[in-house]
């Protein structure tokens, strides 16, 4: 599943940026380039929601671009992205094996479609505990 927030860039004077994630409780970080800093930002979400996750809490709806309040000149606003399957990959996510019943003929019709029942079920389970 993907999360995307607003992120608020602000350049220091030693050519390095400071990152604020409003929506995650002002989560900060900070990174020696832009590249460095977009790719700190996404990892701080990624605990962030992570964490969110396993704690039972319900993640805070993104808010609109156009409304972050950029409170300093040359602050500058992007989105960050972060595919959480790939995050719980990334960070050794134990996987859990589970036995589930499902009717024949829905079984016959998914692996003629070669459909990944593992991930369905992941969506799934994400798209019910987490959307809003």
């Amino acid at each position: 599943m993907k999360y995307v927030y607003p992120a608020v860039f602000y350049p220091e004077n030693n050519n390095t940026y400071s990152v604020v994630i409003p929506d995650l409780n002002d989560l900060a970080t900070q990174g020696e380039t832009l590249v460095d800093a977009i790719d700190m930002a996404a990892d701080a979400c990624g605990l962030y929601i992570y964490t969110s996750m396993k704690d039972g809490e319900k993640l805070p709806q993104a808010s609109d671009i156009n409304s972050v309040n950029l409170d300093e000149d040359n602050a500058f606003a992007t989105l960050i992205s972060v595919d959480m399957t790939e995050y719980a990959k990334k960070h050794n996510e134990k996987s859990i094996k589970k036995t589930l019943t499902i009717p024949a003929w829905l079984n016959t019709e998914a692996v003629a479609a070669g459909v990944n029942f593992s991930a369905v079920l992941q969506e799934a389970l994400q798209e019910k505990l987490y959307s809003n």
